[in-house]
């Protein structure tokens, strides 16, 4: 028996993993992929797809998707999001949303970040967050999961296990994150051109970040403590990756070994976490659903450094995750290669 899924916003980066991502899905079958601007077949927006799925991409209305699925996966830019999902949710489907749109709980938080009224507020505090590794429990038969973003999944996965056994102090902490060049979309923007940011290195939105609020949020509830935390990203000219260096201050003297200890405790039975002891390197989890970190202590202060693919695990691996326990099918279904 296999669960019908469909891509709302089917023409992007995160779109295209998805697809690849759940062709090899032993419990899914793909059903409908969407798109409110292309037309189609789906081969011809994503090459790579030709001769592997007999689809077109179709304008569908939420009633014509409950018909067709039984999830769907919504990867519409935010505040579109918002439009729609409420429709699909009284549609019956389940949604695994890949926009910001659920992922605060205060609706003037959004608004002040994110430039827009939330139109679906009451629905904002009931809304599981869907990073596994800390909610896994809260995920099985929701209606509704906010899919978490790369930088933000980096950071939290990065921070929580230090943070939850109190070994370090939860203000202060300083992140500074660099992405690959796909984390801006597939929309051409000036700043993502090839001759802009070829050889280039930038800092962007430095201090008023949109993942900031969300970063400091999950670590408060994950870990019991008001997190506060500085947090600059980076444009790097690599197609994918996420690499995060974050600087802390320890409570007592910190150790190595002991901090190690507490990040393997942490993350003991969770598949796609790998806490290392060499330097991580994004070319390590290139196309992989994997996070690999390590910690490291220099001059009395804690640095935790920590890579992701920021399309796989840092958007559409972690939503078959979140599939996957919605559903109640093997975690790693799909996203062992």
């Amino acid at each position: 028996m296999t669960t019908r899924v469909a891509i709302l916003g089917g023409t992007g980066y995160t779109a295209l993993e998805l697809l690849r991502i759940l062709l090899r899905h032993p419990q899914a079958t793909i059903s409908a992929v969407t798109s409110r601007t292309e037309t189609g077949a789906v081969g011809d927006v994503h090459p790579s797809l030709r001769g592997r799925l007999d689809l077109r991409l179709e304008n569908l209305s939420p009633s014509q998707l409950a018909d067709r699925a039984d999830v769907v996966f919504c990867c519409l830019p935010h505040v579109a999001s918002m439009e729609v999902v409420p429709q699909l949710l009284d549609a019956g489907l389940q949604v695994i949303d890949l926009s910001a749109d659920y992922r605060l709980r205060d609706p003037a938080v959004y608004e002040a970040w994110y430039g827009h009224a939330h139109t679906d507020a009451t629905r904002l505090a009931s809304t599981v967050y869907g990073l596994p590794e800390l909610f896994a429990d809260r995920i099985p038969g929701q209606s509704l999961i906010a899919n978490p973003g790369c930088y933000t999944s980096t950071s939290i996965l990065a921070l929580a296990p230090l943070l939850k056994e109190r070994l370090i102090e939860p203000g202060g902490i300083i992140i500074d994150a660099k992405s690959g060049v796909s984390g801006a979309g597939r929309t051409p923007k000036l700043n993502i051109l090839f001759s802009e940011c070829n050889e280039a290195l930038s800092a962007y939105s430095v201090g008023n970040h949109r993942h900031t609020p969300e970063i400091e949020q999950v670590l408060s509830d994950a870990t019991g403590q008001a997190v506060d935390v500085i947090f600059t990203p980076h444009l790097i000219p690599m197609d994918r990756g996420i690499f995060a260096t974050i600087y802390a201050s320890p409570r007592g003297k910190p150790d190595p070994k002991t901090l190690l200890e507490a990040m393997r405790r942490f993350y003991e039975g969770r598949p796609f976490v790998r806490v290392i002891e060499s330097l991580p390197t994004t070319k390590a989890v290139s196309g992989t659903n994997y996070c690999d970190l390590t910690v490291r202590v220099v001059k009395g202060r804690v640095l935790v450094l920590a890579v992701l693919d920021n399309l796989i695990k840092g958007a559409s691996g972690v939503a078959v995750q979140n599939f996957n326990l919605l559903r109640g099918y093997p975690e790693t279904s799909g996203l062992i290669v």
